[in-house]
């Protein structure tokens, strides 16, 4: 007669006996689900995770080929999750992905790139009208046309199948956007001003600079910032906008200014988002029309010049910045006025809130018709 003893020493002869004798609970995999499992094995074409089932998992074929950057960073003994991507093959293994945790171990990877601001080999792509797309540790990601250097600016086609040198400046996982700089490395000194630069300007302070660009809408300038703290003097980039450059009418900043001009200027502001300065020319002066009720006082006779010719009337500048209007049934038909031509002139009213006044002719006699 057995004892009980003898039941409880019996060699368990099936799993379901193993797992009635012990606490060990057996993984039961199902598809699509995460299981951990160590390292037991890794070769040319297989990975083999002991994944705690009643049969090893393997990452083989496909699955292996598109983690096979992944897995070179990986090693026996080591603690690794994947996903069941069948349970069960002709041998009887359950067949494992690493698609998930390589993406995860990529997004990592960059995002510790992003905070100690590495340097990273990339290989271009593909090139389009926006900058190029490169392959950085397996993974694409893109450089836009204004993170190349001013060597490469407007040439980076030619970097299609070379080799560069790039750091992460935007990380978005849920948006599946990775961005990189080539200028972050190549004119890593100059940013490096710029950025001590942009810390010591001075809302409303004056500084020196050099027109860069004319556009329609303004001039872009090169403004030098004394760096606090040192004899630096760094480099940010600015706009005066169409409507800041002068308290005079201007039709184009090319009538002002040209590429390589010196001028002063104003900072009105800092945008934050692209480390860029609002600036103007025309508030390095008073504005003249705080000042016109005293120095154009109504009746009082001036001379000025005919800025422009409109239906309604000819502009007439008694000094910069300051246009009256000669409406049209004040002016007359005897007389054809030109732009340049000089006048003189009554002032009939002023309006500084609204910025205007309303001139007359001085005549010599009343014209037939004038009113």
């Amino acid at each position: 007669m057995s004892s009980k003893n003898d039941k409880t020493n019996k060699k368990p002869r099936t799993m379901a006996e193993l797992l009635v004798n012990t606490e060990h609970k057996m993984v039961i995999p199902k598809k699509g689900s995460v299981v951990s499992g160590i390292i037991t094995s890794i070769n040319k074409r297989s990975l083999v995770l002991d994944i705690g089932a009643k049969t090893e998992g393997v990452v083989v074929d496909k699955e292996f080929e598109n983690a096979r950057e992944y897995v070179t960073e990986l090693k026996v003994g080591q603690l690794l999750e994947a996903t069941v991507f069948s349970v069960e093959n002709d041998r009887g293994q359950v067949l494992l992905s690493l698609k998930k945790a390589a993406n995860d171990n990529r997004w990592e990877f960059f995002t510790e790139a992003f905070k100690k601001e590495e340097i990273l080999d990339a290989k271009g792509l593909e090139v389009n009208k926006g900058g190029l797309i490169v392959l950085v540790n397996g993974t694409r990601g893109f450089v836009p046309s204004s993170q190349f250097g001013k060597d490469l600016v407007g040439n980076f086609s030619r970097l299609k199948g070379e080799d560069i040198k790039v750091r992460v400046i935007e990380v978005d996982r849920e948006k599946n956007r990775l961005i990189f700089s080539e200028r972050h490395v190549s004119e890593a000194k100059e940013i490096s001003q710029k950025t001590a630069a942009l810390e010591s300007v001075g809302v409303g302070k004056i500084y020196e600079g050099v027109v860069s660009g004319v556009m329609h809408f303004g001039l872009f300038i090169t403004v030098e910032v004394p760096v606090e703290g040192s004899k630096n003097i760094g480099q940010v980039e600015g706009l005066v906008h169409i409507s800041e450059i002068s308290w005079e009418k201007v039709t184009h900043p090319k009538d002002f200014n040209v590429v390589g001009d010196r001028i002063k200027v104003r900072v009105l502001g800092i945008d934050e988002k692209t480390g860029k300065l609002n600036l103007s020319i025309k508030q390095l002066s008073d504005d003249p029309w705080q000042s016109i009720a005293d120095n154009y006082q109504v009746g009082t006779t001036v001379d000025g010049t005919v800025s422009r010719i409109e239906a309604f009337g000819a502009f007439i500048n008694v000094e910069p910045g300051i246009d009256g209007l000669i409406h049209s049934s004040k002016l007359d038909s005897q007389v054809e006025l030109k732009k340049g031509d000089k006048i003189t002139v009554n002032v009939e009213s002023v309006d500084p809130d609204h910025r205007r006044m309303s001139l007359s002719l001085v005549l010599t006699e009343v014209p037939v018709g004038y009113k």
